[in-house]
């Protein structure tokens, strides 16, 4: 029977999930883009600070940018992983490469030596100083009275 697809596959699959049927999780393939460079900022007085969690990356992998107003957090890294028994023939060979960003915009005011890095234990902290509020002067219009 078709039923159309705001039910999902079958119409009557959320009831018998109650039972002693064993639920199936929607989440098929999981994206590494949702781990990686997981990011907390916390608002100070006078900045802002970032603390972006970078599993697995050296102070190496790891470069920041700073090019019209966005901050660019690129990290990248290679690795092998090679296992062989007595013989020197392999029995597990492993390769990765990858890389990932992310860009903030903290505004064309700031300058690259405004801000403060550091890299330790895998997450890398950053101060962002906040730009200065420059207080507007409001000019009055007035239209001249003749009398």
């Amino acid at each position: 029977m078709l039923m159309p697809s705001i039910f999902g596959e079958n119409l009557f699959d959320e009831f018998f999930n109650d039972f002693a049927r064993p639920t199936r999780s929607t989440v098929r393939y999981s994206t590494p883009a949702t781990t990686v460079m997981r990011t907390d900022v916390k608002e100070h007085e006078s900045s802002y600070e970032l603390a972006i969690e970078l599993p697995g990356y050296k102070k190496e992998d790891v470069k920041a940018e700073l090019k019209d107003g966005y901050m660019t957090i690129t990290a990248a890294r290679n690795s092998e992983k090679d296992e062989k028994d007595e013989n020197g023939r392999y029995i597990r060979r492993e390769r990765y490469s990858g890389s990932c960003s992310r860009s903030f915009f903290v505004g064309k005011e700031i300058h690259q030596s405004d801000i403060k890095a550091k890299f330790e234990d895998g997450i890398l902290t950053l101060i962002v100083p906040k730009a200065d509020a420059k207080p507007q002067v409001e000019e009055n219009h007035f239209i001249k009275i003749e009398g």
